[in-house]
């Protein structure tokens, strides 16, 4: 990681305007066509949601703006960015994770069952590890959703907030999800939120 210099940086009168707003977050639903992703997941018998997690992932790290972190008084850029996901136990409260990222969705699979192990042998609401280096993301895959809303802390954050929808099975046979994207203004812009966009459904095709 390493820190930006907020006097030379080019963002440095946004970053200043909206880290003083109470609520610097701003956020958007977007609807992602699945069909290729569920299809592959389904065929090559892996979890669903670890599939689109993955590509997710991918594309949050292919873009230097999601890495940003407002640590005390200072603007961090990590090198990678992990997934702390809610996951659901047999007695349906959940648990937080810390998902390590790999390009090899394999490895990412496995990282998951890892904190799948974890949340469903313990009461633990909190990880082992809880940094800024991650995206705080839920699926609720049991409505689908058209607007979101996340918990805010009442202190500065500036970590994204993702939410997963339900599929949704469209009449041409495409399968579309729903993705809420919550970030902090001072941080990213809609234009970085487009190119999350462009690339998240780019993996998604893959």
């Amino acid at each position: 990681m390493h820190i930006i210099n907020i006097n030379t940086w080019n963002r440095k009168q946004h970053y200043e305007h909206f880290k003083a707003l109470k609520d610097p977050y701003f956020a958007v639903t977007i609807p992602f066509d699945v069909t290729k992703a569920y299809h592959m997941a389904k065929t090559n018998n892996i979890s669903f949601f670890g599939k689109y997690l993955h590509d997710c992932m991918k594309a949050i790290n292919a873009i230097d703006e999601f890495k940003l972190r407002i640590v005390d008084t200072e603007v961090i850029q990590y090198d990678t960015i992990n997934a702390s996901a809610t996951l659901m136990r047999a007695n349906k409260t959940f648990g937080f994770t810390y998902i390590e990222f790999d390009n090899n969705l394999n490895q990412f699979l496995k990282n998951i069952n890892v904190e799948k192990s974890r949340i469903e042998n313990s009461n633990d609401l909190y990880p082992l590890r809880n940094d800024q280096a991650c995206i705080h993301c839920s699926a609720l895959p049991w409505l689908n959703f058209t607007g979101h809303k996340e918990p805010v802390s009442g202190v500065l954050e500036s970590v994204p907030k993702l939410a997963f929808s339900k599929i949704e099975h469209q009449q041409d046979e495409r399968i579309t999800l729903n993705v809420s994207v919550n970030v902090n203004h001072a941080l990213i812009d809609g234009y970085h939120v487009g190119l999350f966009s462009e690339k998240f459904q780019h993996y998604l095709n893959k």
